[in-house]
């Protein structure tokens, strides 16, 4: 098993940029899919996308289609949230998750049942 560690939150600007990093310690980093939650208080944790274990193939929610990237360095144990034009709704608690498979199903990854591994959480704040 995977134990995940969330870095990158802070404050922010609307319209301003942050990355999320997940490092991921224990082995077989490349044999695991990597999802990105977010969660506000009194609401249900939310699938932001989701990445191959090869970092191949990746997967979106509609509500961060275009301002949201995620990307993986095996190398380095890491998978990175890049997160742009963000905005006071993208407020939240951000988690990374991982499920050891090859195979990423696009829908189920963005579920949060999916996965079995999580992180900390990071918190990260849009506001003027």
């Amino acid at each position: 098993q995977l134990q995940l560690v969330e870095s990158g939150g802070g404050l922010v600007e609307p319209g301003g940029s942050l990355r999320l990093s997940c490092s991921a310690s224990g082995s077989f980093f490349d044999y695991y899919a990597i999802g990105w939650f977010r969660q506000v208080p009194g609401k249900e944790r939310e699938g932001v996308s989701c990445i191959s274990s090869a970092g191949g193939t990746t997967d979106y929610a509609d509500s961060v289609k275009g301002r949201f990237s995620t990307s993986r360095d095996n190398a380095k144990n890491t998978v990175y949230l890049q997160m742009d034009n963000l905005n006071p709704e993208d407020t939240a608690t951000y988690y990374c998750a991982s499920r050891r498979t090859s195979v990423l199903l696009l829908g189920d990854c963005l579920g949060a049942d999916w996965y079995v591994n999580w992180g900390q959480g990071a918190q990260v704040t849009v506001s003027s």
